[in-house]
């Protein structure tokens, strides 16, 4: 009977993965070239997902992509000099400001304001400018 139950017992699924095809270093651009599918495992099942992503550690041949391991490719780099934007109803405010690190499209970045010193953070605009939003 025991035998019975223990064949019942649902067992995951194992789907596509995909996995690198070379040691790929952190701060590299994923390529076609850079992956390929191996059935079984954990992470990415489509190319496209990580294809043109930027990897955030280093990445060892045959190994599954994880989604830790990848991220949106860094628009600023530490030290750039940036443009600030807040704007709170009618009120906009540009100015100039230098990154703490590294960041990419949609990430959040600290970045010290250069008129006052001031460190302030904001979210990464497609067009580099970091957005920053009232305190509460």
């Amino acid at each position: 009977m025991r035998w019975l139950m223990l064949a019942l017992l649902p067992l995951p699924a194992l789907a596509d993965t995909l996995v690198a095809t070379r040691t790929i270093r952190a701060l590299d651009i994923l390529t076609d070239a850079d992956v390929m599918q191996v059935s079984g495992g954990k992470g990415f099942d489509d190319p496209l997902q990580v294809v043109g992503m930027e990897a955030r550690v280093a990445i060892y041949a045959n190994r599954p992509i994880r989604p830790e391991d990848i991220g949106p490719p860094a628009l600023i780099e530490r030290n750039q000099i940036v443009t600030l934007r807040f704007s709170t109803g009618p009120l906009h405010i540009l100015t100039e400001g230098r990154a703490l690190a590294r960041a990419g499209v949609g990430e959040t970045v600290r970045v010290m304001n250069l008129s006052s010193r001031s460190t302030v953070t904001g979210r990464v605009s497609s067009d580099g400018t970091v957005i920053t939003s009232p305190q509460p």
